[in-house]
């Protein structure tokens, strides 16, 4: 594993902090991370530092050839890339766009493209490919579901709505949603929080958000944005508010994942402080304090 040199220190008091966690929780097994969309073009997946340390593994899923073929150029022993675009369980049409980042199984919409700065070239249609998806509760490689990052351009709640049975032990999701839809067909936000409600999650914090210039307004810089909101990444959390519904091994890695990929060391506090109650822990809440006042990673 290759870090920068101003990587190496933050490295260093992840993995013992990382360590002391892990320690005082003795969680089942290590959390298993399910990436959507994997292609590496967004920077650094929230969950990096994590599967450096070897804390997590990661299967991820990537239809797109080359950027397939990047992740496995890199992957690690803990991490493993398929090629399946995961969907409804459905043939569909992989619309292939000038700006791999805009690749989806919708199509894009022009006219709403258009609204923007670059976006018409971003997301020109160059090539069309049919292929058959796969839901994801069929998807035999996945053991285990903690943590899913989504991120397939308008086409996760399809995802959500065919992956009830691998969501039902998921306890945090990191998914991108959109304000302004550029796909036809695409399901509004409020469609995609609805339907995760009814999943048992709730929403925790923006990771991202994305504001654009609308045109006819124009600066020297194409990506500035004013006031409209473009897209978003959304976490949600399992409903902490109704912790009956989680098991002892969720509530472990509920914590493991809110305190090390967000520092939301209110969420793993209240999920250790369940854990005491039961008698699954013989912690108490200062034990996991003292690793808080070590600092955030």
């Amino acid at each position: 594993m290759d870090l920068k040199p101003s990587e190496t220190v933050a490295h260093a008091k992840a993995l013992e902090t990382g360590r002391l966690l892990l320690a005082l929780l003795k969680p089942e097994r290590l959390t298993q991370i399910v990436d959507i969309g994997a292609n590496p073009i967004d920077g650094t997946p929230p969950y990096k530092v994590m599967l450096q340390n070897g804390f997590c593994r990661v299967t991820g899923f990537e239809p797109q050839d080359e950027a397939l073929q990047r992740l496995n150029s890199k992957k690690g022993e803990l991490e493993t890339y398929l090629p399946y675009a995961i969907g409804n369980g459905g043939e569909g049409v992989l619309h292939i766009c000038h700006a791999s980042g805009m690749t989806s199984l919708l199509e894009p919409n022009p006219k709403v493209l258009s609204l923007f700065p670059m976006f018409s070239e971003f997301g020109r249609v160059i090539k069309e490919v049919v292929i058959q998806t796969k839901r994801l509760d069929d998807v035999t490689e996945i053991t285990h579901l903690d943590f899913l990052k989504i991120d397939i351009q308008g086409y996760e709640l399809e995802v959500f709505k065919h992956g009830h049975d691998r969501l039902s032990q998921t306890v945090l999701i990191q998914t991108e949603v959109s304000f302004i839809n550029l796909y036809k067909d695409q399901p509004s936000f409020g469609a995609i929080d609805a339907k995760l409600r009814e999943l048992g999650f709730v929403p925790h914090m923006f990771a991202s958000l994305n504001q654009r210039m609308v045109l006819p307004m124009i600066g020297p810089n194409p990506y500035q944005g004013l006031n409209q909101v473009m897209e978003a990444d959304i976490v949600y959390v399992r409903d902490f508010t109704r912790p009956e519904l989680m098991s002892n091994e969720q509530l472990k890695q509920l914590a493991l994942l809110a305190h090390y990929i967000y520092n939301s060391y209110d969420i793993a506090l209240n999920c250790i402080h369940h854990l005491v109650e039961r008698g699954a822990l013989s912690i108490t809440a200062n034990d996991y304090l003292e690793i808080v006042q070590r600092g955030p990673f």
